[in-house]
């Protein structure tokens, strides 16, 4: 049986630069690394950050755009990796965090780490793309994607392949948010059991999608979980959940002033505490959050 067991987290603040500790507050951080006892095959992050000072400042060199996208990633354990620490103090407006256990049969070689980044997007997903038998789109040759693309991830994996028709159907024009949207229904004509849970971020956006094939957690997950005596974690473990960020709302609850002018929002898979009384909003399946990491403003829509 292939599976990908993954744990996603992603937020977007009103153009300001937020640490992770910042948005979750530390004890969730803490729990959130902790997860990597599971997901133990490696990690990553992306953040979009503000420079300090343009590197061109000083020197005479050329202007640089006025942000840039910092990935990780490595293929220890968060929690085995100093630099995750390091980095969830790190001052950013938008970031994405991966904690992976690998599809069978899939290396663990930093080619296959997530995020992946390309044309100025870095991805991450949850899920592994095959069909009744077992088979992983990869090796599915006349799938129609272009490998090209798919080379351009940097990817090896089922994931990559995900990204690249992402890719795909913003070349053909769409907005982000509806290029991951048809490359969801492109996929499912072949794979429709399978799980595209993602999120993607650009310069101005972070996109974070709930659509799993099963709702119902495997057996096998459960399986994996009771291993660690974890087994309680894995009944909602297809689901994401978020949480609008506003005054005060800095690892704690949400004000309802502050939900009428949010200043971001976070998405989070499960696996750490995100009770309701602190503001945390179950994303039902098929839905996906659509926010700007510059306004800090967000929407949920319907693929």
């Amino acid at each position: 049986m292939v599976l990908t067991m993954c744990r996603l987290l992603g937020f977007a603040t009103a153009g300001s630069n937020t640490s992770l500790n910042g948005v979750l507050g530390m004890r969730a951080v803490r729990e959130f690394r902790d997860l990597s006892e599971v997901h133990n095959d490696g990690w990553g992050a992306a953040l979009v950050t503000v420079p300090e000072e343009s590197p061109y400042r000083r020197d005479g060199g050329a202007p640089t755009p006025e942000t840039g996208t910092a990935i990780y990633k490595n293929t220890i354990a968060a929690r085995h990796d100093p630099i995750f620490d390091e980095l969830a103090n790190t001052p950013a407006r938008g970031g994405l965090w991966h904690l992976r256990l690998a599809s069978s049969n899939l290396p663990l070689i930093l080619e296959n780490q997530q995020p992946f980044y390309a044309s100025g997007l870095s991805f991450i997903h949850n899920g592994d793309i095959s069909d009744d038998q077992g088979r992983n789109i990869i090796t599915n040759r006349s799938f129609p994607v272009d490998p090209n693309i798919v080379q351009s991830t940097g990817g090896r994996s089922d994931s990559a392949i995900f990204f690249a028709v992402i890719l795909q159907y913003i070349g053909f024009g769409f907005a982000l948010d509806e290029a991951v949207a048809q490359a969801v229904r492109e996929l499912r004509k072949s794979y429709p059991k399978s799980s595209y849970n993602c999120m993607i971020q650009s310069q101005d956006q972070l996109i974070a999608l709930c659509a799993a094939g099963r709702e119902v957690t495997s057996k096998r997950i459960v399986e994996i979980y009771d291993q660690y005596g974890r087994g309680e974690q894995a009944h909602d473990y297809r689901v994401l959940r978020y949480r609008a960020l506003g005054e005060g709302s800095e690892g704690g609850s949400v004000s309802a002033e502050s939900i009428a002018q949010p200043k971001g929002v976070v998405v989070a898979s499960s696996g750490f505490e995100q009770h309701a009384e602190d503001g945390w909003t179950r994303l039902e399946n098929d839905q996906m959050i659509v926010a700007s990491n510059r306004t800090g403003e967000f929407r949920v829509r319907s693929i």
